[in-house]
């Protein structure tokens, strides 16, 4: 079984976020890059997971962007990756990135593409929907569990209240989410052959985006903490009611 890998390289959570050129860009300056959380502890595992559990399993991560983001995708091989492509075109738009990987994911005839179920900076959720779009494969969303079960795929995603457990033939895309699998840090092992693992450099193939960015905004600032004492219960009553205006 071949297993295509979607990753995408974001900033750290503890990252402090600042724009540029009119709030129309970020602000690389002091920015810390990983791998999109949702890519690496849940798509990325569990297809290492898959590969543990059958030899034959091979993975090949892709990824859209320029040559920055080949320590990321680095990273990713060394995990447990076996090879790597990445489309050089520098896009933000969600639609340029799906057609990309589409195009890919045709030639290699995969079995199985695994997502995060969003990037943590732009939080889009589109491109396992684009694909699926794009290449007229059965899709499920936001998955936290996915087992073989001979030729099909079942796969537990959460929904309001419960659980939704699905059956799904072969090619397939998943997106995966918390639940799917565990955290894994590379060993020294796998970081050292990380270094001679195949990277693939393939040229864009679209151009035209669909969306433009106008500009970003950063949410207001917080307010200090008013600390009321216990004994002093209708001021916070008052507080609530006028200020904060719950109750």
């Amino acid at each position: 079984m071949k297993i295509l890998v979607c990753i995408s390289k974001t900033p750290d959570t503890t990252t402090k976020i600042a724009f540029t050129e009119g709030n129309t860009k970020l602000d690389e300056n002091g920015v810390q890059w990983i791998i999109n959380p949702y890519d690496e502890w849940y798509s990325l595992v569990k297809a290492i997971e898959l590969k543990e559990k059958d030899a034959s399993v091979t993975i090949h991560l892709i990824t859209v962007g320029g040559a920055d983001t080949e320590p990321i995708i680095r990273k990713a091989l060394a995990l447990g990756g076996d090879e790597a492509i990445r489309v050089n075109n520098n896009s933000n738009d969600s639609f340029i990135v799906a057609q990309e990987i589409a195009a890919i994911a045709k030639e290699g005839s995969y079995d199985l593409i695994l997502t995060g179920k969003e990037t943590i900076d732009y939080n889009s959720a589109s491109i396992g929907s684009m694909l699926c779009a794009l290449l007229d494969q059965n899709f499920i969303s936001a998955a936290v569990k996915l087992d073989l079960n001979g030729n099909t795929l079942q796969v537990v995603r959460e929904i309001d209240g419960g659980e939704e457990t699905g059956e799904l033939n072969f090619p397939a895309i998943i997106s995966c989410q918390k639940g799917m699998a565990e955290q894994r840090i590379p060993n020294m092992r796998g970081i050292m052959a990380a270094r001679t693992k195949p990277l693939k450099v393939v040229e864009a193939s679209v151009t035209n985006a669909t969306t433009h960015i106008k500009n970003f905004e950063l949410p207001p600032a917080k307010s200090g903490v008013k600390l009321i004492d216990p004994d002093n219960m209708d001021e916070l009553v008052r507080l609530l009611k006028e200020e904060a205006k719950v109750i």
